[in-house]
């Protein structure tokens, strides 16, 4: 009995971590996209074998962790071009503790996506897609962005 409830206090612990995950396709994305249920949209792309990705991400933790009822962040992940088994994701998610909502991007031909997220993209990452879901202004920032640049390009929106 005392392991059986060392698992279960073990794994609520490591699950409590993250957000929920799901593996959606481009028009679950554009529907979030589309979203006006928060007045900012922050959506950054990004994948686990992205180094430049992988830094700026605490950035984005940082500002889900605000609790700003106005804004939601959403991080979209692209590994799944690479590797169809989204578990290193998962793995990644639970070992960085990342509590922002996260989701797969599950399209395996770029070229037929990226213009439909935004024409300016070339596909690099990472990426990040600002949306004042009010005003309908979009900011789109195809580069690691820094300490001060993600909070500067919203207060740009408002």
């Amino acid at each position: 009995m005392k392991i059986f409830l060392l698992i279960v206090i073990t794994t609520s612990a490591l699950t409590s971590f993250s957000q929920p995950t799901k593996v959606v396709k481009l028009d679950q994305l554009q529907a979030l996209m589309e979203d006006r249920s928060h007045s900012i949209q922050v959506i950054n792309f990004w994948a686990t074998w992205c180094a430049p990705c992988v830094k700026e991400l605490p950035l984005f933790e940082r500002l889900n962790n605000e609790n700003n009822k106005e804004l939601n962040v959403t991080l979209v992940s692209m590994d799944l071009d690479l590797d169809p088994k989204p578990d290193k994701v998962y793995k990644f998610i639970e070992r960085k503790k990342i509590k922002s909502k996260v989701i797969l991007l599950d399209e395996n031909d770029p070229n037929s996506y990226i213009d439909k997220i935004d024409k300016q993209w070339s596909g690099a990452l990472p990426a990040t897609l600002i949306i004042n879901t009010k005003t309908g202004h979009r900011k789109f920032i195809e580069k690691e962005l820094h300490e001060g640049e993600l909070e500067k390009l919203i207060r740009e929106l408002k």
